[in-house]
């Protein structure tokens, strides 16, 4: 197995604070804390595995360093009953059903392992990823791993561990240059203690306010600060009430985009009404949310001040 060059690689990358510098150019704010895991992850390099809840930048992180590094991503994206079939390789059958009539038609003998080698061979995310031939390592993205069974979990093993994967009709295959791996996960279920032995672990939190309104603005340039703002504030609002599917950055920044399409300059009451669907995804949450007040949820400070009013007024009509 090639390492990765190092030296390259090292240039790109030479410390957390460039990397931070790095993902901003291509449009991903990341927090020391993140850009140290990634950093670790490509100068190392190790897999990192990278948990949080839907929406908060972790499968956009793996894009973003992709980008950076001017490298391909290879992304798998995991579900329950996902074998080798899907993830690694598959034989292509039709060529090989051809393969077997053309050496009939001359007749010719055809050895079974013949039919069997890297040109019946259709490659799977796993084994492009690996077999990328460089110069720089490919970014492979194993997304929502938590998705797929323990069985799989345990096929990643060797991946992770050696940066080689074993087919069964050729052999082990290693790895042209050991690619960048990012795993994630939102915690459906724990993932093995064993899978995670062999990953770099980072938590991904909900950004504050005002990073939230700065991650907006890098993704949707065209919008305007005060239409960013009353939607990374409204978001917060949605994540603190009892919501089946709290809203993450990725929600904000949609929420965003369906406003400016239908011209919307401000986030208030009617706003939110005609666009709720960008950001909340359960009709119990949209009950939820319209439970707590529309008007609370576009500027709560307003809607205090209208319910103070409207105290006040109940009084003095009771007093008149």
């Amino acid at each position: 197995m090639s390492p990765p060059d190092a030296t390259d690689l090292a240039d790109l990358v030479p410390d957390t604070e460039s990397l931070v510098a790095r993902l901003a150019e291509v449009g991903y704010l990341a927090d020391p804390n993140l850009a140290t895991a990634l950093f670790c992850a490509v100068r190392l390099p190790q897999p990192l595995l990278l948990e949080g809840e839907a929406g908060v930048g972790k499968t956009q992180a793996a894009k973003a360093l992709a980008e950076l590094l001017d490298t391909p991503m290879f992304r798998l994206q995991c579900f329950e009953g996902i074998d080798a079939s899907e993830a690694l390789y598959e034989w292509n059958y039709p060529r090989q059903l051809l393969g077997i009539r053309l050496a009939e038609a001359r007749g010719e003998g055809l050895a079974e392992e013949s039919l069997f080698g890297e040109d019946y061979l259709i490659r799977r995310p796993l084994l492009a990823a690996l077999e990328h031939p460089g110069p720089r390592p490919a970014v492979l993205l194993i997304d929502e791993v938590d998705r797929a069974d323990e069985e799989f979990e345990a096929f990643l093993f060797e991946l992770l561990a050696e940066s080689t994967v074993t087919i069964p009709e050729i052999g082990t295959l290693r790895a042209t240059h050991q690619p960048i791996v990012i795993l994630t996960s939102n915690r459906t279920r724990d993932l093995h203690d064993a899978l995670k032995r062999r990953c770099l672990y980072h938590w991904i939190e909900y950004p504050a306010l005002a990073q939230a309104i700065a991650i907006v603005r890098a993704r949707v340039p065209e919008a305007s600060l005060e239409l960013a703002t009353q939607v990374a504030g409204a978001v917060q609002r949605l994540r603190s009430l009892d919501v089946q599917k709290p809203p993450g950055v990725a929600e904000a920044i949609d929420w965003v985009h369906a406003a400016q399409l239908l011209g919307i300059d401000t986030l208030d009451e009617d706003g939110i009404e005609a666009t709720l669907g960008s950001v909340l995804k359960y009709r119990e949450d949209h009950d939820v949310a319209r439970a707590a007040t529309l008007r609370w949820i576009a500027d709560p400070a307003r809607a205090l001040r209208q319910a103070s009013d409207d105290l006040r007024s109940d009084a003095a009509a009771a007093d008149a």
